[in-house]
């Protein structure tokens, strides 16, 4: 579940995105700034040479497959036709068009909220030990009994902090929009922008109307907001988030399952879910698909870091936990049908079907498939925290075929890195720019997001640009080439989550940040000595 970047003390100066260059990480590396050099590479390094479409699959929440700026790069499955509702190509899933819903029912339906793993846990495991005395149970259960404890203590106190937040964010969010309303029938326009409210607050004379103006414009101010209605947005975002975790992740008594139809714990278990790649709220697997290959050709929006890709939606992450079942399949089914990276912007802190995952990525492993993920949202040291899918098997060796991704910030000075980013010396590969993001969003519009889901993305686009450009590349080549490439910053910074200052370099296993310019120039030195070789 991605962490909300919103503290309990939430004020607005943490919802409204900065205002900043859009697309602001296409942008080459300076000695002020962290950008990726995805312009420079397509016009210096690239620009006699012709890409090989790959297809990468996007495993999340819904993709918007109607965006304008995504409409041309969507995967198509060549065997499927479209709404017949038969499996043309007999993979098992009908009218698989675009990919595959494995959060949806069979008569159309999609799940849209879902419990934390947590809260499932301890659902699961409230019948057995609630009221029991620790002392009376064989040492086998004292220790399933210790988990049920923990994810009890986690659950509620989870659930008391977000209805805490939630009444807080929603009490404030009545009292802004009724401000503003009422301003705009005294004032009587339909927007209030800054200009407007400066005109208002030099000519109202009644001190009970001055006052919202003066306290609303002083907002905008700080949030470097043009109007009232982009505040208004975010506030209706992160009410609806704080209200879904309260409601739905920590309550134990919420099963949104039921929808799907299928034995959730039967991992082996594949003919289940539909068609529908969209879902109910694309909004975040819209964002990550438009920074992996948005069109960079029809001069609309945004352009994605990869010009030659096909995006194929694979939904299996909800509002809340995905579940390791849903996981192990997306990465199966993508790999099926031809993904050749799969970028997976998703994470949660218990697994307790990993097993079905790290055979799922095993799987992957023995068709060449690279798996790019997001390194998570806790501000955490995933060297000692659960962080799942993990980049590592269970017997602790790492999987060869994952990159693991931190997030980066724009410029090159202590906040460097983003202050909400996992990070790990031995589990972090590489940090990639993950805030302040603006790519697509549903209904072809445009939004700046945060999070490692970002990040994972840009890194995802990278691997799509050195597979396309030089397809003889394998999985291990690409992650050799993206790894070694990756700019070394030895920048002191804030950990995460912490006012300690720790070098740059001390939060990946490359200490650096990635870059195009530099993974495409490795790969034609790699190109180049392979033909002198032959």
């Amino acid at each position: 579940m991605k962490k909300l970047l919103i503290s309990a003390s939430v004020s607005l100066l943490t919802l409204v995105a900065s205002a900043q260059s859009p697309q602001w990480y296409l942008q080459d590396k300076t000695d002020k700034t962290a950008g990726i050099s995805v312009d420079r590479t397509y016009r210096e390094l690239l620009k006699d040479r012709k890409p090989t479409p790959v297809v990468v699959a996007v495993i999340d929440g819904g993709i918007d497959t109607a965006h304008a700026d995504l409409r041309r790069v969507l995967w198509t499955n060549p065997k499927e036709i479209a709404g017949n509702g038969k499996d043309d190509d007999k993979n098992g899933y009908v009218d698989d068009i675009h990919g595959w819903n494995f959060i949806g029912g069979k008569d159309g339906r999609n799940v849209t909220y879902e419990t934390a793993e947590v809260t499932r846990l301890y659902a699961q495991l409230k019948p057995k030990y609630d009221g029991k005395d620790r002392k009376t149970l064989k040492p086998d259960e004292q220790k399933e009994f210790d988990l049920y404890t923990k994810t009890k203590a986690e659950v509620e106190k989870s659930q008391a902090q977000y209805k805490s937040q939630y009444q807080g964010i929603n009490q404030f969010y009545t009292q802004y929009t009724t401000a503003v309303d009422n301003l705009k029938k005294v004032l009587n326009v339909t927007k209030l922008d800054t200009l407007t409210l400066r005109k208002a607050a030099d000519t109202l004379s009644d001190a009970n109307m001055k006052r919202p103006v003066m306290g609303i414009l002083r907002l905008l101010r700080q949030q470097g907001a043009a109007d009232t209605d982009v505040v208004t947005s975010e506030l209706e975002k992160a009410n609806e988030q704080l209200k879904s975790r309260a409601e739905y992740s920590y309550n134990p008594d919420f099963n949104g399952r039921s929808i799907v139809g299928d034995n959730p714990e039967d991992v082996n278990q594949r003919d289940y879910g539909n068609a529908d790649v969209s879902g109910a709220r694309p909004d975040h697997g819209t964002h990550v698909a438009g920074i992996i290959g948005a069109d960079r050709t029809n001069n609309l929006g945004v352009m994605g870091v990869s010009d030659a890709v096909q995006i194929m939606g694979v939904r299996a992450v909800p509002d809340g936990d995905e579940r390791d079942k849903d996981v192990a399949n997306a990465i199966r089914y993508a790999v099926d049908n031809g993904a050749q990276i799969i970028n997976m912007s998703f994470g949660k802190g218990y697994s307790p079907q990993r097993k079905a995952v790290e055979e799922a990525e095993r799987y992957a492993l023995s068709k060449g498939v690279l798996l790019v993920q997001a390194a998570g949202n806790d501000g955490s040291d995933i060297d000692t925290a659960a962080n799942y899918p993990s980049p590592r098997y269970m017997d602790g060796t790492t999987i060869p075929n994952v990159i693991t991704v931190g997030a980066s910030a724009e410029y090159n000075t202590t906040d460097l890195v983003a202050g909400f980013s996992n990070y790990g010396k031995k589990t972090v590969d590489v940090f990639a720019p993950g805030k302040d993001i603006y790519s697509t969003v549903p209904g072809s519009k445009y939004e700046n997001n945060s999070g490692t889901s970002m990040a994972s993305p840009v890194v995802t686009g990278v691997a799509a640009v050195l597979k396309s450009y030089f397809p003889k590349l394998t999985y291990a080549d690409i992650k050799r080439i993206i790894l070694q490439s990756a700019t070394p910053y030895t920048t002191k910074v804030h950990r995460p989550e912490s006012d300690v200052t720790v070098d740059f370099a001390s939060l990946s296993k490359t200490g650096g940040i990635v870059n195009l310019y530099d993974a495409v120039k490795l790969a034609l030195a790699q190109e180049a000595a392979s033909g002198k070789a032959k």
